[in-house]
């Protein structure tokens, strides 16, 4: 009997212990070592232009902590190939974004410079990067312990509302196309535009269709609810949300609402969170909103006196600081969708060096292992933080590879040339 009463202490005692004994800090290191963080979208580019105007000279992407102008205002930027390194990033979908302001034959351009000055950068670090546009390159550079790097246009103004240059974009590597920016196209509504009549119109259906054909990825961040689903209802592969947040959390229109989320899981699609304040934080839209409120009233007060004006703005940002939030508010929003539309669709998009301030604890790219214990602390198990690190990216892209494998020989849809 002896043998089999210590069996049974044995599995009793079994059945008794958690069912992952392991720290918060030991989960995450291990999902991290088994799947490198993929996220959805970075500005280093915006940086190179706005700082250098894309001429890199002597700039050095091995540490960038040096890059601050105090006399200007200018923080030093978020990301460079150390922070990468720390922060267990192994691959970047990296943001050619250029103004929704531009004229949009000079966007095309822009947008153009905008990936070569990317492609030079990781041109001069073989050993640290890897240009990539498929998923299968993106798992040879994990390999080979590269950060794998993919171009994503930020707003449909990069194409000049022809299909024919969204081709073009995409044969020079782009790899995922946002709807919109700030501002609405004539094909496209924006979350923080003027409403229009439809989200899409038939044309902006098509360029959806479009990427879908060619295995772009279609990009809901920045477009509002009526374009969110009429993408949705198009769509034919899945769509991704390269950065932004949850709308029952933090109010603001360009997070993607209940009714959308719902909509990207049937779809098969991907949330990637955001960790600029305004959008993770309600406090601080509502700050914004009070500031903004501020800033007009000390205007009308002091007209004819824009001096008076700014220094009594000053004075209130002293005594009224803006609400930043920490790691928790962005690991609330992953869970809360997690939650809503499950861990098989959830992912991550800083925007890092597109914004000027993030969530305490997640300053720069070096951060991501803390919001991963974050995490593992709310009960987030191994497999689960894996799926948020790189393996829900990964499955949708090859899912939208595939739909373009199995529609090679569609033809091109077209429009015609306006000049």
């Amino acid at each position: 009997m002896r043998p089999i009463l210590l069996a049974a202490a044995c599995l009793a005692a079994l059945a008794a212990a958690p069912a992952d004994a392991r720290t918060p800090e030991q989960v995450a290191a291990a999902a991290l070592a088994a799947a490198p963080v993929w996220d959805g979208h970075n500005d280093v580019p915006e940086q190179m232009r706005d700082r250098r105007k894309d001429v890199l000279g002597d700039f050095d992407f091995r540490d960038t902590t040096n890059t601050a102008d105090p006399a200007k205002g200018v923080p030093a930027m978020m990301t460079d190939l150390k922070r990468l390194r720390a922060g267990k990033v192994g691959a970047q979908f990296w943001s050619v974004y250029v103004s929704a302001n531009l004229p949009e034959p000079q966007a095309v351009q822009a947008t153009l410079e905008q990936i070569d000055v990317m492609k030079r950068i990781v041109a001069r670090y073989p050993a640290d990067m890897q240009l990539c546009t498929d998923s299968t390159c993106v798992e040879q550079a994990w390999k080979a312990h590269k950060v794998a790097s993919l171009l994503g246009m930020e707003g449909g103004h990069s194409i000049g509302g022809s299909l024919a240059v969204l081709r073009q974009m995409y044969a020079l590597g782009a790899r995922y196309m946002t709807l919109t920016h700030f501002r609405n196209l004539t094909w496209a509504e924006s979350a923080t535009d003027v409403p229009m009549p439809q989200g899409l119109t038939p044309f902006g259906k098509d360029v959806v269709r479009e990427m879908q054909r060619m295995g772009m990825l279609v990009d809901l961040a920045h477009v509002s609810e009526k374009t969110m689903m009429d993408a949705v209802g198009v769509a034919r592969a899945p769509v991704i949300v390269s950065h932004s947040n949850a709308r029952a959390i933090n109010h603001h229109p360009r997070n993607v609402p209940d009714a959308a989320l719902d909509a990207i899981k049937a779809n098969g699609g991907i949330v990637m969170v955001n960790f600029y304040p305004a959008y993770v934080v309600e406090d601080t839209r509502q700050w914004n909103a009070r500031r903004a409120g501020e800033e007009a009233r000390l205007k009308a007060l002091n007209v004819g006196n824009p001096d008076a004006a700014k220094a009594a703005l000053a004075d209130w940002d002293k005594a009224n600081p803006a609400p930043i939030g920490s790691i928790a508010d962005v690991a609330g929003q992953i869970d809360y969708i997690a939650r809503r539309i499950g861990a098989d669709h959830v992912g991550l998009g800083g925007d890092m060096d597109g914004i000027e301030v993030a969530v305490k604890g997640m300053e720069d790219v070096s951060k991501y292992p803390d919001l991963f214990v974050e995490l593992a602390r709310l009960g987030w198990s191994q497999a689960d933080l894996e799926k948020l690190a790189s393996g829900n990216m990964m499955r949708v892209l090859k899912a939208a590879e595939a739909y373009a494998a199995a529609h090679r020989a569609d033809p091109p849809l077209e429009n015609p040339t306006t000049f």
